[in-house]
């Protein structure tokens, strides 16, 4: 393998942080996110603390995790996991997962396998997301990797397959990743895998599309949020789109949306992961069309994740304001709660900024939010 082959989408070398290092703290964007971020240091502390890091385990034992759980206590109610269907936790894996907060997703998942005294993983994060220089120099030193989205479809194929082969030489030598099922976050919880991500995964490794798939140990993971901070901006986008189909967010939403979740708050958050699906995989038969056989591996996946979800009040009350008031999830919830639950809608509704808001349509989006997790984990008991 050239040595160079992933150097512009790697994470950074130990020997390459304190340049870095040196490069954001001299960056005035990267100094006035640090002021700005609610953190248990000042910033003379932060900075000292910083400069002294001289590997990227040390940044994430002595700022990211003590950080992160900082965030945690101030915004969340409780950040729990569980991982006890990983039986043999000496192998690395590559979880995929549902996606709901552009930072915090991985960010949560570092700290919490940390907990349970493993090692962090590698985080895949796509390059429309590194809308500064300091972003971009921040997560690789925080063992991110980057996934090239806007090229040419001849560029596309040949980064999907350094990617791919990246992600494959990354799990052998015993690092574990984390990628989102599905490029983007779904707007409306309804996670499903996509089977281009599939397509790509299985562009490496050896032998037939199940071995290459098998290779990488593909453990689902399920994240669940009490409440999503970004719901109205979710709810606002699908407004703006519906009115506009030329509309796209600018780097100021995507900024927005990463403020917005990092610092807004989700209630109760809980990660499961499920055993890894090898098992399931090799049961599919592998003569049928490439096309067909990634389908149902993606539906090995999203079964996985939806069975996986914590379910909260909220799912259960949205489930019934979207059927025209019905009481049939009653027994999940209180008065007091579902009371508590619509003036929260409501405040979140009087948040949307759009030209005409379209309250009904914005106030049904808002509840399939909540709803889908629910409904897509009652499918899998039909």
């Amino acid at each position: 393998m050239n040595v160079t082959e992933f150097d512009d989408i790697r994470p950074y070398t130990d020997a390459e942080l304190p340049s870095v290092m040196e490069e954001l703290l001299a960056d005035p964007a990267f100094m006035h996110m640090i002021e700005s971020t609610p953190s248990p240091w000042s910033k003379e502390q932060l900075v000292t603390t910083l400069r002294s890091c001289r590997t990227k385990l040390e940044l994430q034992k002595r700022i990211m995790y003590p950080l992160l759980w900082h965030l945690a206590h101030r915004f969340t109610d409780s950040l729990t996991m569980d991982m006890n269907a990983i039986t043999d936790r000496t192998k690395a894996y590559t979880y995929i997962s549902n996606h709901r907060d552009i930072i915090l997703d991985p960010a949560f998942l570092a700290i919490l396998l940390f907990d349970e005294g493993l090692d962090t993983m590698e985080i895949a994060i796509g390059d429309n997301l590194l809308i500064y220089p300091w972003i971009q120099k921040m997560v690789r030193l925080n063992k991110s990797f980057i996934v090239k989205r806007s090229l040419t479809m001849r560029q596309m194929l040949e980064a999907s397959a350094t990617l791919s082969r990246y992600i494959h030489t990354t799990i052998s030598r015993g690092q574990s990743i984390w990628i989102a099922q599905r490029e983007g976050r779904a707007k409306d919880s309804n996670d499903e895998t996509q089977e281009s991500l599939l397509k790509m995964l299985t562009m490496a490794g050896e032998g037939d599309i199940i071995d290459r798939l098998t290779e990488l140990r593909i453990a689902p993971l399920s994240i669940s949020y009490e409440y999503d901070p970004c719901d109205y901006l979710k709810a606002q986008e699908f407004q703006l789109k519906r009115d506009n189909s030329e509309y796209r967010k600018s780097r100021a939403d995507d900024l927005l949306n990463m403020q917005t979740g990092l610092l807004g708050y989700k209630g109760h958050v809980h990660f499961h992961i499920s055993e890894p699906i090898d098992d399931a995989l090799r049961l599919l038969d592998k003569k049928q069309p490439k096309k067909d056989l990634l389908e149902q591996a993606a539906a090995v996946i999203d079964r996985s994740i939806y069975r996986g979800y914590r379910l909260y009040p909220n799912n259960y009350i949205a489930d019934d304001l979207l059927s025209k008031g019905s009481s049939d999830n009653t027994s999940y919830y209180t008065e007091e709660e579902k009371a508590r639950f619509e003036q929260y809608i409501q405040k979140q509704l009087d948040k949307i900024r759009v030209p005409h808001p379209d309250t009904s349509y914005l106030r049904e989006k808002l509840l399939w939010m909540y709803a889908n997790p629910l409904r897509n984990q009652r499918k899998q008991d039909l």
